[in-house]
């Protein structure tokens, strides 16, 4: 018996688009509502959500047995924090703020068992394994791990070569919002120039034969980015279709109109 299959990664090999929504309001109850929603993928955010690693093994609970895939977001890819999320059962991981190919070295690493990696023999007490009821576990979960590596600013654009060649980086995520900013266009991930920047990464992310992904709030910027290629895609946050739903229910009651809204990316 072996690790259980990462649907989602098996999914980017065949050139399957995938389709998610970022989750980040650190509810497993909200997460449970959201997976059986349709979308390929949530994304669990320990980056700017309110989450920590019991919440975020909370959701990835809530997740387990339904259509949708779990990716987690650390704050950080520091090699403990991801330890504990491993065993916790996630498989696919997307880390901010990689910026060379040492970095991405180091995340191939700190997501494997030895000999190819540094990952602690711990499953046994966690969910990865079945709560050690996964006898090949340990020989079989390197292969169905996934890492996506989020560039977004003009350090690692300048690397992403470099990047996407290291063996075991899945796909590359661009970050919009921190590019821009980066850039000198806070708050427009969609100025022409960041979306040049994001059209060349993507064309150079291709090349090494590795998925693009890239997520926004806006469905016209998302079709933008559909059209550049992107692989797998977040369209929205649980935060943002929370807001959008209530006002909009008291707006209709109301007869009250629409508020403009901005695009963004995370």
């Amino acid at each position: 018996m072996a690790a259980p299959k990462n649907t989602f990664k098996a999914a980017l090999g065949e050139g399957r688009f995938q389709l998610g929504l970022w989750v980040a309001l650190g509810s497993a109850y909200a997460a449970e509502i959201l997976a059986t929603s349709g979308y390929d993928w949530l994304l669990i955010d320990g980056e700017h959500g309110p989450n920590d690693v019991p919440l975020m093994g909370a959701q990835l609970g809530a997740l387990r047995h339904t259509p949708t895939h779990a990716m987690v977001r650390p704050p950080m890819g520091e090699a403990w924090i991801l330890k504990q999320l491993l065993d916790q059962g996630a498989q696919t991981f997307l880390i901010p703020m990689v910026e060379s190919a040492e970095q991405a070295k180091a995340l191939v690493r700190a997501l494997r068992y030895p000999p190819h990696g540094i990952r602690g023999v711990g499953a046994g007490l966690g969910r990865a394994s079945d709560f050690n009821r996964v006898p090949d576990y340990v020989t079989t979960a390197n292969d169905e791990i996934c890492l996506i590596v989020q560039v977004e600013n003009r350090a690692g654009l300048a690397a992403i070569d470099e990047i996407a060649a290291v063996e075991g980086v899945d796909g590359i995520f661009i970050g919009p919002s921190d590019l821009a900013a980066d850039m000198g266009h806070l708050g427009n991930p969609g100025a022409p120039e960041v979306l040049a920047a994001i059209t060349h990464a993507f064309s150079r992310i291709k090349a090494h034969g590795k998925a693009r992904g890239i997520m926004t709030v806006s469905l016209p910027q998302a079709e933008v980015y559909r059209n550049l290629g992107a692989d797998f895609m977040a369209i929205g946050t649980d935060v943002n279709c929370l807001v959008g739903a209530v006002g909009d229910l008291r707006r209709q009651f109301l007869g009250e109109a629409a508020p403009a809204t901005s695009g963004g990316g995370y």
